[in-house]
């Protein structure tokens, strides 16, 4: 399984890569809005929704989403209005999400969820093109930050994992891999500050509390999409969310955390450092 999981990844990770920098933001937005669509059709089958609806969805997703890149001109790095976009969903992450958790709650109904997913789906792929169109390694950074959040978390977990961060919700995962998970982020965070130019020009001071207080917000918001997912998809009773990607279920099953710290990483992005 891990062998198959880690195949997977590699084969990801390298087409990802290669479309990050090779392609223009224009271009690099057309690969992004499939994952868009592929995770709007995915969360429709969470939500239930029968299979004709389920693609009238994915297609109002990559409607919304191109009308958003290309007709607000996302794509454009000098607008700081940008930010607008990830007000919303920023608030819907940092405050409601963790009630959500907190409570329990499944979906209401099939429009609320509907509702939901356009707030989880959409605004991840546009924080990716926007933050694309300002620097490619902005984009690789924040992801970076992401997929050690979830390695540490995981080896630290199966390692020396013991109480269990929220049983009800999803069993294998501990307090132990989630600090972890927070420590390895911090290394990574302050790495960065003293290893690229644009961060070391920014974070000194003071500004290192602000700094490393951001790193943590963004460390417990990857924490809490992955409940996030794995809640409804207890609530749906299925294990993964599709079975497009060998070893590691469907595209929310792999953006899960992505979904909640990339909206609100762009929010604070292009609040403090803007565009160029």
């Amino acid at each position: 399984m891990l062998k198959e999981r880690v195949a997977t990844a590699i084969v990801l990770l390298g087409g990802f890569l290669a479309a990050l920098f090779l392609l223009p933001t224009r271009q690099f937005a057309i690969p992004v809005a499939a994952i868009v669509a592929l995770g709007a059709f995915e969360w429709a089958t969470l939500a239930k929704i029968a299979r004709a609806g389920r693609y009238g969805y994915a297609a109002f997703a990559i409607v919304l989403f191109g009308a958003i890149v290309w007709g607000f001109q996302a794509i454009d790095p000098s607008r700081r209005e940008v930010a607008l976009i990830y007000a919303v969903p920023a608030a819907f992450w940092v405050l409601v999400v963790p009630v959500w958790l907190a409570r329990g709650w499944g979906m209401p109904s099939k429009s609320i969820a509907l509702i939901v997913g356009v707030l989880v789906v959409i605004p991840a792929g546009l924080a990716v093109v926007s933050l694309h169109s300002i620097s490619p390694y902005v984009v690789l950074m924040l992801l970076a930050f992401v997929w050690i959040a979830d390695i540490a978390a995981y080896f630290v977990g199966r390692a020396i994992g013991k109480r269990k961060l929220a049983p009800s919700i999803s069993p294998g995962k501990s307090w132990e891999g989630a600090l972890g998970a927070l420590a390895a982020t911090a290394i990574y965070t302050i790495i960065c500050a003293m290893v690229l130019p644009q961060l070391s020009v920014i974070v000194k001071g003071g500004l290192w509390i602000i700094y490393l207080v951001i790193a943590a917000l963004l460390w417990a918001l990857s924490i809490a999409g992955d409940l996030f997912e794995s809640l409804l998809k207890r609530r749906a009773g299925v294990k993964d969310s599709g079975t497009l990607l060998p070893g590691h279920g469907g595209v929310l099953d792999r953006i899960d955390s992505i979904t909640s710290t990339l909206p609100v990483a762009a929010l604070l992005f292009y609040l403090i450092v803007g565009g160029p």
